[in-house]
């Protein structure tokens, strides 16, 4: 189309009233819509609110329409919203996330606009400040609302807030409003964030990390886009670390942001942010409320919220000048996103950083083996701290062979353990005995019949939660009383419970140790992500003897009281044969192990385990790190598996099982069609869990060697089967699990 008809820019960059545009909508579609620019008009990046059918939502002016749909027939755009637009490399990343995971562009978009009440104005509230004036009568209740007033320099306080702190009714705020002794003024409901001081002292930092933090200044001063693996042992300070390259980004006038794997770390990183920039950051995870979100959102967009700290959805927020992006625990599982678009957000904050001109710091103690590679290979730079900060050393790690000393049927705490346990108790010292299985029992077998009781959605296991007396599924949450009598045979007192989970190891340790606080840290005992916070502040303030966790604990904690780990099956993710396996139990043996003796008590952890041979197991004992990643790294490579191959799992899925076969069944028979890429299709198989939420479940698996890219022939190959009606086909590419 040509200019004539106003669909190109004006000099300005902005389309006139009336001019078609195309409209990124948070829908699943895979293209922009044409509309028609409103009143106001409207340039790329602005957010526009549009009709899609009867229902009005909010869309991003993405450049000229299409052209491909009559002008005559195009709707109006009703308004152009009142907030900042969307930045070209925020665009940018938003597109090429969409090519790269093979996700609805649409899709991006919502993930863009995740935060309540962005289509309305901003709101305002009444606040009241002290005046000038003096109240005619001084009253003890007036003089309590001046002292709060004055107590906090001029800050203003929302009425309710102000009568609350100083203890009096609002008749008595009225009265001194009336004198001028206090004055009422409207300001906007989000108030502003604290301001941040790069400049407030920091903490004293060792050798080492004064070396690794002016080598990430320098990379965030140069304002050119690069990634380091910050590496270093855990207590080793990454934390102060990376802050200094936060500081340094706050210094040169942009933005920073820090993903935390783990919503029960904020808690204790916020303090350490404060104490650092002399307030605490912008918030941005499902704990925090539906204003906060809003006003986090609105923030990042127009530049004021100078640092966001956050969970792995927080890389959509709109920043206005995105300089650093710190990925902490960068191994971690939970930057994979598993529902809806499918990221990981480890590869994304790569992504962004590359179109922003930032800084991109992957911290951890355990890296994963993608971020090894590529360091390895020189694409990122690395630095590591391979000593504890201060006094803490190190644990001393050792095996307990269970063949050895395996304990009696239906306990599984050794001999040993329970000898090192007692022993460090008895010093007035905290243990953690770590099994990473939730609930009381993984299985409910029926001695009568043999079955299992299972979930009737999914091909899974009942897990008993004793403490609930509830029975639960782990894949889709179903739950039900614990039955009295086998739902197969209906025999009644036949029902054994097969393993330990938690609370079963728990009920043990209570019984070994009896005068023993115990408390139990898992996820699923918490009702709300604050109990966690707190649970996680109890222990480490000494408010327990004996602590029990799943891999919860292992993610960055700190127990000063801490001196002995005891895993209690240091094999449970050797089994299976995932790719990753050795990797994640090498990861969480070492993160696990890195909670003893993190003060100036020395520390020690204690690996249950049947197979002290195998080389992870051999790696976590000797230490010798770097020779298990260039092991694992060369049996990957000969197996052509990531980093050095890529793979796409391709998940099948519906209520109709024969629907579900015959569509995986046709796409195999398209295989062809992925050769450009140079790849080899795998299947189709019944995924190992076949059937979850009442949808069976069919996999496929595209493997193919680094170096074209892999999506343009999934695309052409996916097209080329229509899935029969009910049946979801989705493309995983890199994927982390193969459930």
């Amino acid at each position: 189309m040509d200019g004539e008809d106003g669909s190109e820019p004006g000099p300005d960059g902005r389309f006139p009233p009336g001019a078609p545009v195309a409209v990124l909508v948070p829908a699943p579609l895979d293209r922009t819509l044409d509309y028609l620019a409103p009143p106001e008009g409207c340039g790329p990046g602005d957010w526009v609110e549009v009709a899609l059918g009867p229902r009005p939502m909010m869309g991003i002016c993405w450049g000229p329409g299409s052209g491909d749909y009559p002008v005559a027939k195009l709707r109006p755009a009703i308004r152009r919203l009142d907030l900042p637009p969307l930045g070209a490399p925020t665009r940018a990343f938003l597109e090429k996330a969409a090519d790269y995971t093979l996700t609805e562009f649409g899709m991006m978009a919502r993930l863009a606009s995740r935060a309540p009440g962005l289509r309305a104005p901003p709101g305002t509230r009444k606040v009241l400040r002290r005046g000038t004036g003096e109240p005619p009568k001084m009253t003890p209740a007036r003089a309590r609302v001046l002292d709060v007033l004055d107590a906090h320099g001029g800050l203003p306080f929302g009425p309710t807030e102000l009568a609350r702190e100083a203890g009096v009714t609002a008749s008595v705020l009225k009265g001194l409003e009336a004198s001028g002794a206090i004055v009422a003024e409207v300001e906007p409901r989000d108030a502003p964030y604290a301001r941040l001081n790069p400049h407030h002292p920091g903490a004293a930092l060792s050798e080492g990390q004064a070396a690794a933090a002016e080598a990430l200044r320098a990379s965030v001063a140069s304002g050119a886009y690069s990634t380091t693996l910050l590496r270093g042992v855990t207590g080793s300070g990454k934390t102060e670390v990376y802050l200094e390259a936060v500081a340094e980004c706050l210094a040169q006038g942009r933005q920073a942001l820090v993903l935390l794997p783990e919503i029960a770390l904020t808690a204790a990183f916020l303090a350490r942010f404060a104490d650092r920039f002399g307030a605490p950051p912008a918030e941005w995870h499902s704990a925090v409320t539906e204003g906060e979100r809003r006003r986090c959102w609105r923030a990042a967009a127009s530049g004021e919220a100078q640092v966001v700290v956050g969970a792995r959805s927080a890389l959509f927020l709109p920043f206005a000048d995105l300089g650093l992006v710190v990925v902490d625990e960068e191994h971690d599982g939970a930057y994979k996103q598993e529902d809806g678009a499918l990221y990981h957000a480890r590869d994304m904050a790569v992504l962004r950083a590359s179109l922003n001109r930032g800084t991109v710091v992957l911290a951890s103690a355990t890296p994963s083996l993608e971020t090894w590679a590529n360091a390895e290979a020189g694409k990122y730079a690395r630095l590591d701290l391979p000593e504890r900060f201060g006094v803490a050393v190190l644990p001393e790690i050792r095996a307990i062979d269970m063949r050895v000393h395996a304990p009696p049927t239906g306990h599984w705490i050794s001999d040993p353990l329970a000898q090192a346990v007692a022993a460090r108790l008895a010093r007035g010292e905290q243990a953690l005995l770590f099994l990473n299985r939730r609930g009381y029992a993984p299985l409910t077998l029926c001695r009568a019949c043999g079955d299992p009781v299972s979930c009737p959605h999914c091909d899974a296991w009942l897990v008993e939660h004793r403490w609930r007396d509830r029975l639960v599924c782990h894949q889709c949450g179903f739950e039900s009383a614990v039955p009295k009598a086998c739902p197969s045979c209906k025999r009644e007192d036949k029902l054994a419970l097969i393993g330990p989970g938690v609370e079963r190891l728990a009920e043990e340790a209570a019984a070994r140790f009896p005068q023993a606080r115990v408390a139990i840290l898992s996820s699923d005992m918490m009702e709300s992500a604050a109990d966690l916070k707190a649970r996680v502040a109890a222990v480490a303030a000494g408010e327990a003897d004996l602590v029990i966790g799943t891999q919860l604990v292992a993610k960055g904690h700190n127990f000063p009281l801490l001196t002995l780990v005891g895993v209690v099956d240091a094999d449970l993710g050797l089994r299976g044969g995932d790719l990753r396996a050795g990797e994640r139990t090498f990861q969480l043996m070492r993160q696990v192990s890195g909670r003893a003796g993190r003060a100036d008590l020395p520390g020690e952890a204690l690996l249950q385990t049947y197979a002290p041979e195998h080389p992870a197991i051999e790696a976590i004992l000797s230490g010798e790190e770097e020779t298990f990643l260039r092991e694992e790294a060369e049996r990957r490579r000969e197996a052509g598996a990531p980093p050095y191959g890529r793979y796409a799992a391709v998940i099948v899925s519906g209520t109709d099982e024969g629907r579900v076969w015959r569509t995986a069944e046709a796409l195999s028979r398209e295989a062809a069609l992925l050769t450009p890429a140079g790849a080899e299709l795998l299947g189709p198989a019944p995924a190992p869990i076949y059937r979850i939420r009442g949808r069976f479940r069919v996999r496929l698996l595209a493997k193919a060697p680094r170096g074209p890219a892999l999506q343009p022939a999934l695309r052409t190959w996916r097209a080329s089967v229509k899935p029969e009606a009910g049946v979801m086909v989705r493309i995983d590419m890199d994927p982390q699990s193969f459930l």
